[in-house]
């Protein structure tokens, strides 16, 4: 007879990089980048997990396109990171990055295809966006602790960046019929079932009516769980009771937004700089019956200091480092870590942190 078996997961919202995060992991005196510091404090939580996803709101474009174009206050900036990014989100844990997101496209579609290639290279599996049209028809399945794990993944749009009319493929648009296509095909080969969203309205603390709408209705043709990005501040973290098909009442989970898990501060909002890992386990019964369970959420930082005459960014999980800060959290940016954790648990709730 089987056993049961269990999954830890993990997961973070935009993963952003602005032009000083970048200068900020530049190895001095040479042309070689490092972002493994930014990400130590919370390496731990990551590689903790069996299965780590996060939302990669930037590309690999290559050293012939500059690193950022623009700003938040002039239009749509554009993304472009130093490939050793890439090597370090694998090194800190991350199996999965969803790619599509209004950014997708900011190198253009020879940016998007370098980034997928970058990330193989890499061994980080990804979805959303595209090589061909057979990749696009491909789903994304990963078998974790022998618990099938399908996840999908769309976006709004591409900051009017327009998808080339001979690759229709290359990006996965938010169409609610395609999706309800996309569960009802993906969900008899796996277990659980993820949907990445990238939607919303930016610096807004709730859903809105649309997007409820849209996550419930996902929700009741199939998917387990939706992960929102886009807002780049937190929002709820719910976990509505859906009746399948055969009558069984299933436990879902949707975090409409998990915020910026690495960014600047975006024009005036502090909590832009706030983000959440948010980690709960699947577990598989004898009958085959998946369930989620132990839900928790990890309210992060992503903190700008100095040290050694120049600036430097860390994602901090706000709760470990209000207990027991370090030499590089001063007096005035404890209280800034006091402020982002009173909001992440007016946003969130006390009852997964």
């Amino acid at each position: 007879m089987p056993m049961n078996r269990k999954a830890t997961i993990a997961a973070v919202g935009d993963i952003l990089m602005w032009r000083e995060q970048i200068e900020s992991a530049q190895i001095k005196g040479t042309d070689q980048y490092s972002f493994a510091d930014m990400f130590a404090p919370v390496c731990p939580i990551l590689q903790g997990a069996d299965f780590t996803i996060g939302n990669l709101e930037t590309t690999f474009s290559g050293k012939t396109q500059p690193y950022q174009i623009g700003s938040a206050r002039a239009g749509y900036p554009r993304f472009n990171c130093p490939d050793e990014l890439a090597r370090d989100l694998k090194q800190v844990g991350f199996d999965v990055l969803t790619t599509v997101n209004n950014h997708c496209l900011d190198g253009g579609p020879e940016g998007l295809l370098r980034t997928l290639d970058m990330l193989d290279q890499r061994g980080i599996a990804h979805t959303g966006t595209y090589r061909s049209e057979t990749e696009a028809s491909t789903y994304l399945i990963r078998e974790v602790n022998g618990i099938r794990i399908g996840i999908l993944a769309y976006t709004y749009g591409t900051n009017k960046q327009h998808v080339p009319p001979n690759t229709p493929w290359l990006v996965n648009l938010l169409d609610q019929n395609k999706i309800e296509q996309d569960i009802s095909r993906l969900r008899p080969q796996v277990d659980l079932l993820i949907v990445g969203l990238h939607f919303g309205i930016e610096f807004r603390f709730i859903p809105t009516q649309k997007q409820r709408l849209l996550a419930q209705s996902l929700l009741e043709r199939g998917a387990d769980v939706i992960l929102g990005a886009h807002p780049h501040v937190l929002q709820p973290v719910v976990t509505p009771t859906i009746t399948t098909a055969d009558g069984r009442k299933k436990r879902t989970l949707v975090a409409y937004s998990l915020g910026n898990f690495t960014s600047e501060r975006m024009l005036s909002f502090d909590q832009s700089q706030c983000g959440a890992i948010l980690r709960f386990t699947v577990e598989k019964n004898e009958q085959d019956v998946t369930s989620i369970t132990k839900i928790s959420v990890v309210p992060t930082y992503s903190q700008r200091y100095f040290s050694g005459g120049r600036v430097h960014f860390r994602v901090l999980p706000l709760r470990a480092y209000l207990k027991k800060p370090d030499r590089h959290v001063t007096l005035s940016a404890l209280r800034r870590l006091q402020q982002m954790w009173r909001r992440s648990i007016q946003v969130i709730g006390r009852k997964y942190i």
